[in-house]
């Protein structure tokens, strides 16, 4: 066995005290949830295959720091780009820790390959894993069943009770100051909005640094089955959640396919097209990065988005917020809903979701690899990836409550501050790289004493007065002193926390659903780019041909087919809370 091997290799560093000088210099310590003899005596690099990440390459800054000091350890982070899975899948060694965008058909094929490891074997699990065992026992059940009766790992947003919501991550941000200088117009529909943003162009023309300024700046990197920005656009406003080739309204259990002829994800794209042709959309979006729309956003390129993690958690630093000299309203990106609008807020889920963490079977280290995912479930390791270092970053007062430093709260109001206490680098260039989580923001922290969550918005010592003129003037015409509270204000729909996961899909369907989603996600691209109506009409028009042509009518049927598997766990989930 590989574990045999890995624990001969750290047979001294079971003997070894709980802090010890590495080989890189940086002094590591044991801390009590980490068993000591997992740490290596030199420092070793993990591969991390990661389906979630948006960067590629070794994790670098203070994220990088931890792991030293912590376990000695470098990750390497491979990203998936074209080809990537199906040739580590060739290779037969996935990696060290594998991280997965879903649970359904590759996860599935790999675990039928015997390509990731046990958890349970040679109780790795309760050796190395023992607080994910303790305490995510539901999340660990749900992968058993869904990997034929052996844990492979567990999903991601794990939430310690199933009766409550998620925070709310659609919020409608838009440029607040801008809004409030063309007094507040109503926006009801769709059309308010594009009036509305057609407006903001023609006050705001430029950015930061003199460039065109545009609505939006989106971007082709999350496309999964459809353009990603279109499905969410739905989502948003309608509260249908993304479902393979289409949307599902959680409310009655129906499935839209994504070419149904006036459905919500054709309505989105005729959305993004209208934004094209009033010179609203960035004309790079087809082509450009994440970290290229990021740009944009945190430069005030673009002006709106439906995101909070893309919005106002990238514009509202504080150079921006701050009043002016002559005592007007600095700027902003806050929350604003249109009236008809349903944003889905997701409920929380003990059975976590669909983002995997598992290990490869590979590995030469499972141990390293369980201890390491182990820690970041335990809330020390699930804040830290969260905020950046204890007691740097973040740290609980005398009364138990959770509290961001100086530092730790600039790093949250611009990503780009740089690290000081010994961390090298801005927190943006050390973020946590693997882009995944093991607890829920939402769900309660075990370790705190007076109840709070790992939200940071949510803490009693981020509960303050305004502290910017634009921001008073957000919380007065809204009610609402946070950006969560006021979403909830809306006609909401909730998408509840179940233990669905997607059925396996056989090889021949995979083929078919393979040409049909590239199909829809290069047609929606032309579509978005039609100079014209009649061309977005024609483009949509031999799209959706093409699609059935290579079998659209099979997909359609699996998916509706899940969607009443989805709908009985639905209710069953809202069954078992009371609602």
């Amino acid at each position: 066995m590989k574990r045999k091997k890995m624990l001969a290799l750290f047979l001294a560093a079971v003997m070894a005290v709980p802090t010890a000088a590495m080989g890189s210099g940086i002094t590591a310590s044991a801390s009590d949830d980490i068993p000591e003899d997992v740490i290596p005596d030199e420092t070793i690099t993990l591969d991390v295959y990661d389906q979630l990440a948006n960067y590629s390459g070794e994790q670098i800054g203070w994220f990088a720091q931890v792991m030293l000091e912590k376990f000695n350890v470098k990750l390497n982070i491979i990203d998936d780009q074209d080809g990537v899975y199906e040739t580590r899948m060739e290779s037969g060694d996935l990696g060290d820790i594998v991280i997965w965008g879903n649970d359904g058909d590759e996860y599935l094929e790999a675990v039928n390959q015997g390509l990731l490891f046990d958890w349970e074997d040679e109780d790795l699990l309760s050796e190395y894993g023992s607080y994910i065992e303790e305490n995510m026992e539901s999340a660990l059940e749900k992968n058993r069943n869904l990997s034929g009766g052996t844990i492979y790992g567990f999903g991601h947003d794990v939430a310690v009770e199933a009766d409550d919501t998620q925070d709310a991550m659609y919020t409608w941000d838009i440029r607040w100051d801008l809004y409030a200088e063309l007094g507040y117009p109503e926006i009801n529909d769709l059309d308010d909005l594009l009036d509305v943003l057609i407006q903001m162009k023609e006050i705001c023309p430029t950015d930061d640094n003199g460039n065109a300024t545009y609505a939006m700046s989106i971007f082709p990197d999350w496309d999964g089955d459809m353009v990603m920005y279109v499905k969410s656009m739905a989502t948003a406003y309608y509260g249908y959640d993304e479902f393979g080739i289409g949307l599902y309204d959680p409310e009655t259990g129906t499935y839209h396919d994504a070419l149904e002829e006036d459905g919500p994800y054709l309505t989105m794209l005729k959305f993004y097209n209208q934004l094209y042709q009033n010179g609203l959309l960035d004309p790079d979006s087809m082509t450009q990065t994440y970290d290229n729309a990021c740009e944009d956003y945190q430069n005030g390129t673009a002006f709106f988005n439906i995101f909070n993690f893309l919005g106002e958690s990238m514009y509202n630093t504080d150079a921006h917020l701050a009043d002016n000299e002559d005592g007007s309203m600095g700027s902003a990106l806050y929350p604003l809903v249109p009236t008809e609008a349903r944003p889905i807020i997701y409920g929380q889920t003990i059975y976590g979701s669909n983002r995997i963490w598992s290990i490869g079977a590979n590995t030469e280290y499972p141990e390293l690899c369980m201890a390491i995912i182990n820690w970041l479930a335990t809330p020390e390791g699930r804040l830290t990836a969260e905020y950046g270092p204890e007691d740097v970053c973040w740290y609980y007062d005398e009364d138990g409550y959770l509290c961001l430093t100086e530092l730790g709260a600039a790093c949250k109001a611009d990503v780009n501050t740089e690290m000081t206490d010994g961390y090298s680098g801005t927190f943006d260039d050390g973020s946590f790289k693997m882009n995944n989580t093991t607890w829920a923001l939402d769900t309660a922290n075990l370790d705190s004493t007076v109840g709070e969550t790992y939200n940071y918005k949510k803490w009693e010592s981020q509960q303050t007065e305004a502290s910017t003129l634009v921001e008073a003037d957000w919380r007065e015409y809204t009610g609402c002193t946070t950006f969560d509270e006021y979403v909830k204000t809306s006609d909401y729909v909730l998408s509840p926390g179940t233990d669905y996961s997607t059925s396996s899909k056989s090889d021949e369907l995979q083929v078919v659903w393979s040409q049909v989603t590239n199909c829809i996600k290069n047609g929606s691209w032309n579509a978005i780019y039609a100079e014209t109506d009649e061309e977005f009409d024609a483009i949509v028009e031999q799209m959706t041909t093409d699609a059935y042509d290579y079998g659209f009518e099979e997909c359609i049927e699996f998916q509706q087919n899940e969607a009443e598997i989805r709908h009985a766990a639905e209710e069953a989930a809202l069954a078992a809370t009371g609602e």
